[in-house]
Formats: C-alpha cells, structure tokens, sequence
C-alpha cells in the first residue's frame, strides 16, 4: 500500500502526514509480540553486553554528556 493509493493521506498537510505517522507506530509499538526481532540482532546484543561486561570502560553521566555536547557548540 502506498499513499498515493489512500487520496485522503495525499491531501494532507506535512504536519499531518507525520502526526499521522507517528499515530501508526504508537499504534504498532503497543505490540511489541507482533514485531520480530531477528535472531542476529539478539546475538549481536549478547556480544556487546558480554563485551562492555568483561571491559566496561568509562561511561558518562548524563550530566556529563550534557556539558561535552554543550562545549561543542
């Protein structure tokens, strides 16, 4: 289905159209059962937990991340 093949869609304003879509994913979200999750995202997920688990790092706050993202501008 495309839009083009919905007149009322066609017709509307930009704003529409994306308060539109948004309305749709809301609306597709709200079952999350309904959407597949490949298996290969799972096991790429289960490498990156593993990975930041054996070797965690220096993680930011979100202050601190605040402060850098406002230096830059």
């Amino acid at each position: 289905m495309r839009v083009i093949d919905i007149p009322q869609i066609e017709k509307l304003s930009i704003p529409e159209k994306i308060l539109l879509v948004e309305d749709m994913w809301d609306n597709i979200s709200s079952e999350e059962s309904a959407i597949p999750v490949p298996q290969s995202h799972k096991t790429e997920l289960d490498k990156r937990l593993a990975r930041h688990k054996s070797k965690p790092g220096k993680l930011l706050s979100i202050d601190e991340l605040r402060e850098r993202i406002a230096s830059r501008k």
